[in-house]
């Protein structure tokens, strides 16, 4: 819209304290955006004259466009999070699943160790140097990495458009971009280093004479480092999947909690604005009332949940005057609260029958507990220029605004009888929302024509509320199943190698009578050692992470301790599916193959 016509129908647009325009500035060629921000950070403040309540001090800041969508949180005036936590919190996920893969590879591949010992010391024998063994290995590892990276990029071209409706985003491959390709190759080379060097190193360590007598042993040392990685993998994976657990829960939590008024059912319509169906408002309204499938129409000021409008300058009687509160106002009709189901604790709401209220005042219980009014209704409050009202009411607190934001104090001032601003609220009968909102089109078209409709169903707007958690939900299940698949294939490989270096004494044992379950629960009982320590060392620091996250919510769930315990089990539980068929397959394996060469 124009912005010089919008001024002149609506001069309040105007003011110096209006917070609703954005204002957007071009830095000329080599100008410092640092010293730029400091000449403006106290322009607006001679404008502002006595519109600001005492204490407060507004400053001006700068941010660069191309960074808003990514930061848009702010503390004390500077960028303090947003959307880029998410995208710093996923690429940490990412890493730990690749460096999880890295420790299968290592675990897998020294598993094999015993097949291609005779190969180490065979060469070796021949003057192999360790030098280019270590070459040998690394360069594997390598081709086997870039082999992956083949697949991988198959699989996300694949997978990218369920992504981008997982999402709600239009990603691409920047194939044409050479900064991709250079991040790739180096990906390569450092997962491909990682994964190969220490299957390398000890593979190429190993004493030729020793590998062909066949006495091929593991140090003390060995062992525990790959049972470190293991643990390692699985308290990754164990975080994992108790913040998937604790985010699914505070996702439904979201969903279903009362926010104190009724969000069923309810349809709410934006004024066509400056001009239109504004000046027929009452006549709107009672024409929907009559319509099929309506229940109540009324008025509020400012869309539920976006509820922004502040009060600087509030005074009432016995305020300290250092304190500096900031309280949230809006504009109402007669039968908004009953409209809504929003609880009355005190007092009453507004009424035709009273035409005092045309100066009263109705306050949420923040707003009680701000002024530390023990009998409220009938006390005054005074707003800037000395107006003052009087609290006809005390509603309970509802949520005005995300749940990320605690409930503030809230006024809430009798709207005009014809309102030429805000929202048009319809409560629709239960299973007739349709036939409503057909009625509301036909009125609207009828008695606006020249501004399309903007209509919101209440409900699917708390839900876009939180469509980012939404997203991290499904994005969380998806990655903690990568996470969990991937080490427990880490498992197979420490199982196999487990199995192969006890065949003998697997060997011996069924001999002289050991059963199937016996060697079952002797292979398993290491494993189930390392997966319980892994979930011990897992806990406080999914804890920490977790407790971090929902921080940002002023309402949120209970960490219980039954969380954690589950993750436990339930990595206990895959572990065991994973090592059991490995294990009963060793300990069906007969033991006159295993003893022969004795």
């Amino acid at each position: 819209m124009n912005w010089k016509y919008l001024v002149s129908v609506e001069g309040w647009f105007d003011n110096w304290i209006n917070r609703a325009p954005s204002t957007y500035i071009e830095l000329r060629p080599g100008a410092d955006p640092t010293k730029i921000e400091t000449q403006i950070k106290n322009f607006i403040i001679p404008y502002l004259k006595s519109n600001i309540g005492r204490g407060f001090r507004p400053e001006l800041g700068i941010q660069r466009l191309d960074q808003i969508y990514l930061n848009s949180i702010f503390k004390d005036g500077k960028p303090d999070g947003g959307r880029i936590e998410y995208v710093r919190l996923f690429s940490m996920v990412a890493v730990f699943i690749l460096l999880i893969a890295c420790i299968n590879f290592m675990n897998l591949a020294t598993a094999r160790s015993v097949k291609r010992a005779k190969e180490v010391g065979v060469r070796k024998t021949v003057g192999a140097l360790r030098l280019r063994l270590i070459i040998q290995f690394i360069g594997e590892a390598f081709l086997i990495a870039f082999l992956a990276a083949i697949v991988g990029f198959v699989l996300i071209k694949l997978a990218l458009p369920w992504f981008n409706i997982l999402t709600g985003k239009h990603v691409v491959l920047p194939v044409e971009s050479l900064s991709f390709w250079l991040s790739i190759s180096t990906l390569l080379l450092i997962t491909g280093f990682v994964a190969g060097s220490y299957p390398a190193l000890f593979l190429s360590s190993l004493n030729p004479v020793k590998v062909l007598k066949g006495a091929l042993k593991f140090s003390p040392n060995a062992l525990l480092f790959r049972k470190g990685l293991v643990v390692f993998q699985f308290v990754l994976s164990i975080v994992l999947i108790i913040g998937t657990i604790i985010i699914s829960r505070q996702v439904r939590y979201i969903q279903t909690k009362n926010l104190g008024f009724d969000r069923e059912n309810l349809i709410y319509i934006h004024f066509p604005y400056p001009e239109g169906l504004a000046y027929g408002y009452k006549v709107f309204k009672q024409e929907l009332l009559n319509a099929p499938g309506i229940k109540a129409v009324d008025f509020s000021g400012q869309a539920p949940l976006h509820t922004a409008n502040m009060i600087y300058d509030l005074n009432w009687e016995g305020k300290d005057p250092n304190s500096k509160e900031i309280v949230i106002r809006n504009f109402i009709g007669y039968d908004y609260l009953k409209l809504m189901n929003i609880q009355i604790s005190q007092g009453r709401g507004f009424s035709r029958d009273f035409p005092s209220d045309s100066s009263g005042v109705i306050m949420n219980e923040s707003a009680l507990k701000m002024t530390a009014f023990r009998n409220p209704i009938g006390r005054q409050i005074t707003l800037s220029g000395g107006r003052k009202k009087t609290i006809v009411g005390v509603v309970k607190d509802f949520h005005f605004k995300s749940l990320h934001d605690p409930i503030e104090p809230l006024l809430l001032f009798l709207a005009p009888e014809n309102p030429d601003w805000g929202y048009l609220f319809v409560k629709t009968n239960p299973g007739e929302t349709e036939k409503a909102f057909a009625s509301i089109e036909r009125l609207y078209r009828q008695m606006e024509p020249k501004f399309p409709l903007d209509s919101f169903f209440a409900d699917e707007e708390y839900q876009k509320l939180y469509i980012s958690e939404l997203t991290i939900g499904r994005l969380s299940d998806s990655f903690s199943f990568l996470a969990i698949f991937i080490s427990c294939m880490g498992l197979l490989g420490l199982t196999m190698f487990t199995a192969e270096q006890r065949r003998k004494e697997i060997g011996v044992r069924k001999v002289i009578g050991a059963s199937v379950s016996d060697i079952v629960g002797m292979l398993s009982k290491d494993i189930i050692k390392l997966v319980a320590l892994s979930a011990i060392i897992a806990t406080p620091i999914a804890w920490l992470a977790m407790n971090h996250w929902l921080q940002g919510y002023a309402y949120r769930i209970n960490m219980g301790w039954w969380i954690f315990f589950a993750a436990g089990l339930i990595a206990l539980f895959i572990a065991l599916l994973t090592i059991s068929f490995q294990a009963i397959k060793a300990a069906l394996a007969n033991p006159v193959r295993s003893l022969r060469t004795e």
